[in-house]
């Protein structure tokens, strides 16, 4: 039987604010970031009034199962957290949203989370902090990597239930009495970065129910990425059509070139993708390294492209490449350098084979893999070697922490 917490979690995108101590945190500016959240809901999706009655749901979890406002009828108090997958802010709030969890799963508080995004209204520049999308099987994916053990459900299809609760960001909390009254919504506690909370305003609300009393503050304006509501699907339209203009080239390069990309001065986490036109099924390949550059590339980050084809198969390298819209860095080295360029990389590879390698500013290899990749792991040793935004504090230990 289920324990009766339930920690429910929505998915909304990328619309940052910094979560500085005060109730209103200023807006501000972040790469890889656009429209800031409504801290107090807005005409089209007005915040539920405290003291109303939960709004009933029957919504799929990840764990394939419809769940219900029912299900949860026993639970003394019921915390319904509206989450995101790809979100920075929800992300670092995983961790102490499962502090809460364990707190109180054993004296009848029921948690249950629900992603509101459609990941068609979420753009490829929106996903700079994340390995995933805000789709129901990458839903299954992060519940799986991190263990979450609440019901994770999803919305995003009509996004009916994230209207109705008016969860205007990632994270955004809502906690109702036995009698399932709201009696508290917004942030979770007051600072992004753990060691800085002050006021635990979701602990505290918590707490004051279960004691029987009422919630000293019942509204803190939540802070987060802003629910992306499918109104929003233009805007991912137009931005492939920016991605399908960008120019695309092909230029050579000797040993030496390829030498000064191994050695990766500055600041920048780069990826370096070894491919050729006669590489066995490698345009997948090729097609999530480069949904992956153009996730990353608001960031310190860069991506480069080497065809190993012969220089008779330029126009044929030439032709894929724009097939795949590929605005990287994209690099042809002669067959003659190979042996070089291999002793640099500390492998050997096949011209017609694949071979991916991730380098940390400074040089250090983090990943080499000969083969088809899987683009998740690949992901990993990125954001795993990022310099933390301070914007977002956390971001390193959250991806240095995980555990695939």
């Amino acid at each position: 039987m289920r324990s009766s917490s339930v920690f429910l979690l929505a998915t909304l995108a990328v619309t940052f604010l910094s979560a500085p101590a005060q109730d209103t945190p200023p807006a501000q500016k972040v790469i890889g970031v656009s429209e800031l959240i409504p801290m107090g809901g807005n005409a089209e999706h007005p915040l539920l009034p405290i003291g109303s009655t939960a709004p009933d749901f029957a919504l799929k979890g990840t764990d394939d199962k419809v769940h219900t406002l029912a299900e949860f009828k026993d639970a003394k108090v019921l915390v319904v957290m509206f989450e995101s997958i790809h979100c920075p802010v929800s992300e670092n709030y995983e961790g102490r949203m499962r502090g809460l969890y364990d707190s109180y799963r054993n004296k009848g508080v029921a948690f249950v989370a629900i992603n509101p995004n459609n990941p068609k209204a979420v753009r490829l520049d929106e996903l700079g902090y994340t390995d995933l999308t805000d789709s129901p099987a990458d839903m299954k994916i992060r519940v799986h990597d991190r263990q979450i053990p609440w019901p994770y459900l999803y919305d995003g299809e009509t996004q009916a239930i994230a209207q109705k609760f008016g969860a205007v960001a990632t994270p955004h909390v809502f906690i109702f009495d036995a009698d399932r009254k709201l009696r508290y919504e917004g942030r979770i506690d007051d600072n992004q970065n753990e060691k800085l909370v002050k006021v635990h305003d979701a602990h505290d609300a918590i707490e004051a129910l279960l004691a029987g009393g009422t919630v000293a503050t019942p509204h803190r304006p939540a802070f987060g990425c802003s629910t992306k509501w499918l109104s929003k699907s233009g805007d991912v339209e137009k931005e492939m059509e920016r991605i399908k203009a960008e120019p695309v080239a092909l230029n050579a390069a000797s040993a030496a070139d390829l030498a000064a990309l191994r050695a990766n001065a500055g600041n920048k986490v780069t990826v370096i993708h070894f491919w050729s036109t006669g590489t066995p099924n490698g345009a997948k390949d090729f097609a999530e390294l480069e949904t992956t550059f153009r996730m990353y590339r608001g960031r310190s980050y860069d991506f480069v492209t080497v065809d190993t084809d012969a220089a008779a198969n330029t126009p044929k390298a030439t032709e894929f490449l724009n097939s795949q819209h590929a605005s990287s860095r994209n690099l042809q080295l002669s067959s003659a350098d190979m042996k070089t360029v291999q002793a640099a990389f500390g492998d050997t590879w096949r011209p017609n084979e694949e071979f991916t390698a991730v380098l940390a500013p400074g040089g250090k290899l983090v990943y080499a893999h000969k083969g088809p990749i899987d683009i998740l792991d690949v992901r990993h040793a990125v954001l795993t070697n990022f310099t933390d935004n301070p914007h977002f504090p956390g971001q390193s230990e959250y991806w240095a922490t995980k555990a695939r």
